[in-house]
């Protein structure tokens, strides 16, 4: 995870799943007295999340060949906070140890990604293919089935291989639909694939720093090149034989928003309009086969148009709705946009404030806490995605509390996570009404993340996991007190690979 994450969204392939019973009125939750895995649906899934340029490392093994990330925080240490992926935390070599951790901790399931330039050093099957990379997946996932821990894969986190940057700049050229789309696995290694914005690419008035990029148009153009890939994917595993029973979805990242002002109508107002620049961007192109009105009205000829066949295969072609939580924020509408210097957090006609006109903060925040923690929002994106796109399974892919510890960073205050176990308390507590009161088909969550992990412009300076990495002795692993709440909450109740069924 990261601050940036919010605009970005992805596609999440799952191969095998256990899915919570639901009657016509909705999740059938059972009784309970203490929250705990036993308060949820039979079958609910719990899991873990990391991202591959974020744990594995070993950057020059496999002949894995560099991709955008590696070649970014060398050329710009200052932009990574002077640290880099090619050691992480060394996912690659001791996934088997990490394995272990997620099987102390009772989970069901593990969310993974695949590094693209792993498998295709230079971006595309006909350059090669890197069967010793090919091979890592298969074990690694082997390692997860053979611990009964279900693997969700992602297929493209932020890593583009560099040689698809240098040749055509990546997603901002359509050649890589075809790239995209032209990545296969054999079914047991599933696919997802995960956002790629144009981040790194931005007009020097939205910051000094870049280099060069038309903020008003690339992050539009990146994005639809970006859903015409996932169709095309879509397309091409829904045909395939071998994936049958598997299912396909986008992981989103939004916020959830509250008027800045309850007096002034227009924040209320604006309130659905963040929510399609954010969310509907993607999630309407992906159900309805096209961009939200709203933002066809305000961004004008700057948002590319898909063609009739391209909107036919964008329509329901995800199986699930993958959503990604974190933090919310106020929504304060845009009196004055500066239409000189468009760019689309602009476009949405809103700013994002963490407090609102009365001074109050969006929940609260610890001292030492990366984001606010507002969990209410959580309930409020869940039932806001119900209402408006009929009630579609959701899995909450992403979740998690990041701690900034600075110069008190040791493994003795690193432990001592209680913010990050109260904010889990809430979060779970928030979904648990989502679905026993709303009647939210949620079916699945991930905690980001499993370890403390490079978290992109942050490097490793902001912590998310639910173990400790220790950076300065042999980056080893310590279980820090959220990881404790986390194994006694899954320690009551069911587990899904326990329970019998006809298509098991």
């Amino acid at each position: 995870m990261s601050v940036i994450k919010f605009p970005f969204m992805g596609l999440l392939l799952i191969l095998t799943i256990i899915v919570s019973p639901a009657t016509a009125d909705g999740p059938v939750c059972p009784p309970s007295t203490k929250l705990s895995r036993a308060s949820f649906p039979e079958g609910f899934l719990f899991g873990t999340a990391t991202a591959a340029y974020q744990v594995e490392g070993a950057v020059n093994e496999t002949c894995r060949g560099p991709s955008l990330w590696d070649i970014y925080c060398k050329r710009y240490p200052a932009r990574c906070n002077n640290d880099n992926g090619d050691v992480a935390v060394d996912f690659f070599h001791r996934y088997k140890e990490d394995i272990q951790l997620m099987k102390n901790l009772n989970t069901d399931a593990f969310r993974l990604s695949i590094a693209w330039s792993r498998i295709f050093p230079h971006g595309r099957k006909e350059k090669g293919v890197s069967q010793a990379g090919v091979q890592f997946y298969h074990d690694l996932i082997d390692e997860l089935l053979r611990n009964g821990i279900i693997p969700f894969v992602t297929v493209f986190h932020w890593d583009i291989p560099q040689d698809l940057e240098d040749e055509y700049g990546g997603f901002l050229s359509d050649n890589i639909v075809f790239c995209f789309s032209g990545i296969r696995w054999k079914s047991e290694t599933l696919d997802h694939i995960q956002r790629a914005m144009g981040l790194l690419s931005c007009s020097t008035y939205v910051n000094p720093l870049c280099q060069e990029g038309r903020s008003g148009y690339e992050a539009y153009l990146v994005s639809h090149n970006l859903l015409n890939s996932h169709a095309e994917a879509v397309e091409a595993f829904r045909k395939c034989e071998k994936c049958k029973g598997g299912k396909i979805g986008i992981a989103h990242s939004p916020a959830w928003f509250e008027p800045h002002d309850f007096d002034d109508s227009q924040d209320g107002a604006s309130i659905d309009r963040a929510l399609d620049f954010m969310m509907g961007w993607h999630l309407d192109t992906t159900t309805f086969g096209d961009y939200p009105q709203k933002m066809k009205d305000i961004v004008g000829h700057r948002l590319p148009k898909f063609t009739n066949a391209q909107k036919a295969k964008l329509k329901d072609s995800t199986d699930f709705v993958g959503l990604n939580y974190y933090t919310s924020k106020f929504s304060n509408h845009l009196e004055k946009p500066d239409y000189s210097k468009p760019r689309w957090l602009q476009d949405s006609l809103i700013s994002w404030e963490t407090k609102n006109a009365q001074n109050y903060s969006i929940g609260s925040r610890p001292f030492t806490a990366a984001l606010e923690v507002y969990s209410k929002g959580l309930r409020n994106l869940l039932k806001y995605i119900k209402d408006k796109y009929a009630n579609p399974e959701i899995m909450i892919m992403e979740n998690g509390y990041g701690d900034v510890l600075g110069d008190t960073d040791s493994v003795k205050n690193g432990i001592a996570d209680y913010n990050r176990k109260y904010y889990l308390q809430r979060h779970l507590l928030s979904m648990h009404e989502a679905i026993c009161i709303d009647k939210v088909n949620v079916t699945g969550y991930f905690i980001w993340s499993l370890l403390d992990n490079f978290e992109w412009q942050d490097g490793y300076k902001n912590r998310f996991g639910l173990y400790y990495i220790d950076f300065k002795n042999n980056l080893t692993r310590h279980e820090k007190e959220s990881a404790k709440y986390y194994k006694g909450f899954l320690s009551e109740g069911t587990r899904p690979s326990t329970i019998k069924r006809d298509e098991l």
